[in-house]
Order: structure tokens, then sequence, then C-alpha cells
């Protein structure tokens, strides 16, 4: 399986609008690695995107990706969801249309049947967009997967956690996790054990944040989000080979050579940016 990192990013850009911090500036002057566009995932056998964070139109414009035929959502948060107008610009022809020609290749747009539903509420004056993409303009084609799917030789789990979902991608002996955000309590779940690399976010990186703020103990993000110590159990509990990080915040106030050195400190974890390319 080939998997890109199309956006490695979290609820806000890098570089950060307005912002002249150290690693905002420098991510404006050097652009990738040290920029990041929203969290995004790319499966290559699939021509599937994980999410569709604002920025997805230039990610994907960046990413040398050539065909879309399907997303997955994990869930509702806006930095996940709030550029499903790519839908338009993949598929919407205006000039076919205004001679009575709609689109014949819908994008295949699945979830989780609770994660539709929250999908389905984001709405304009005449209704659900996604009513909008697949009933009048026929861009789309929603599909409910709760458990899990099988598409050519992939099988894709679908793992709830609260309101977000981890996915557990399988070809043959081949496993990798995918569980970008919302993701605590990790769930005790067998279908973990053994894989070849597990994609996560939902961590603060490090005690010394951006402009020097110290993450106090009792600070309620500690509550709320992992941190590294939690990655490195989860890791050594199922006995994953390797941890990729992603959903990567402006706020944890890092830059990419950052990320590079902390590397170092640790065995089987590597840091996400945009463009990484990982295959198993």
């Amino acid at each position: 399986m080939e998997f890109k990192v199309i956006g490695s990013g979290g609820c806000t850009a890098l570089p950060r609008p307005l912002c002249n911090c150290r690693v905002c500036a420098e991510a404006r002057e050097k652009g990738r690695p040290y920029s990041r566009f929203g969290c995004c995932l790319f499966l290559k056998e699939l021509n599937m995107i994980i999410d569709t964070p604002e920025d997805i139109v230039q990610s994907i414009n960046c990413s040398g990706i050539d065909k879309i035929d399907k997303v997955l959502y994990s869930h509702v948060d806006p930095d996940h969801t709030l550029g499903m107008r790519v839908f338009e610009q993949l598929k919407l022809d205006w000039l076919k249309v205004s001679e009575g020609h709609e689109c014949e290749d819908p994008i295949e747009v699945m979830a989780r049947e609770k994660v539709m539903e929250e999908l389905n509420s984001i709405r304009f004056c005449l209704g659900s967009y996604l009513d909008y993409y697949e009933g009048v303009r026929q861009l789309i084609k929603r599909r409910i997967a709760n458990d899990s799917i099988e598409i050519n030789s992939i099988r894709i789990t679908f793992v709830e956690v609260g309101s977000a979902t981890i996915f557990v991608f399988e070809e043959g002996d081949k496993k990798l996790i995918y569980a970008p955000c919302d993701v605590k309590p990790f769930p005790d779940k067998a279908i973990f054990m053994d894989a070849d690399v597990m994609i996560i976010g939902n961590t603060i990186i490090g005690e010394d944040l951006k402009d020097g703020f110290i993450l106090k103990e009792n600070n309620p993000l500690k509550r709320e989000l992992f941190v590294m110590e939690d990655i490195v159990a989860l890791k050594d509990k199922y006995n994953i080979k390797e941890v990729v990080m992603i959903h990567l915040e402006e706020d944890w106030g890092k830059s990419y050579d950052d990320y590079l050195r902390l590397e170092k400190n640790y065995t089987g974890i590597r840091f996400a940016y945009d463009g990484m390319e990982i295959n198993i």
C-alpha cells in the first residue's frame, strides 16, 4: 500500500496568517517541508483521500496526485471537513451542466453512520451540502460503512472513538493504522496488534511550546490530548513497528528541523511532513 501525507498540519495553517514567529516566518520563506497544509492522507491504490480540510485544493495541487475517486471522513470537525467544496472543483463542469449534462463519475464519499449524519448537518440556505452535491449536482455518492469494507484487495476497518474514527488498512499481511484526531482514550482492540505503521495525531509535542509557553501539569490540554510518553506506550503495547506523528499544530512552536532533531530521541517514531510517502 502506498500512502502519501498531503497535509501534516493541525487546526491552524502553518504559516499561520499574520504570524511572524520564528516557525511561521521560516515556513513562509521556505515552503514545504517547513509549511504544513491541513491534515489529510492519500492512498494511491484506491485513489482515496481521508478528510477535506479547508486548504485541500492547494494541498492536492502540491501533491502530484492525478486522480481522486473516493473520500473517507474520520469525523465532523471543521478542520477535517470544511474543504468539501473540493467536490465541486474536482467534478463540476458548469459548461456541460449548461447543456444539460451532469457528472457521470461521482466521487464515493464514505463514513460511519454517525459521522455521515453529522456531515449531513453541514448546511446552507438550500439544505445539506452533501444532499446538494449528491442529489442536485450528482458529484458524489454517499456510502455508510460502520464496521469494515473491502475494496479491491484492501480491507478498511472502522473503529469508533466517540465521535471520531480510527481506520485500519490491511492488505495481505501488511497493516497501517490511521488515527488522525480525537482518538483519546485510545480503544483497546486486538486489531491494532503488530501493525507495520501507525499514523497518529492528537498529541502535544514537548513541554516548551510556541513563544516559550510552558504547559503546566494541570493544563486541560493534557486530559484531551496525548503526550509523547503515551505514544511510546501505545507503540510498545501493540508491538507497532513504526509510528508517524501527524496533525502537528502550529501551537507546538516547532519547525521541520526541530522535529528532525526530536526524532533522534525516539526509536521507530517519525514526524510527518507534507509530501511524505509511506509504503508498506
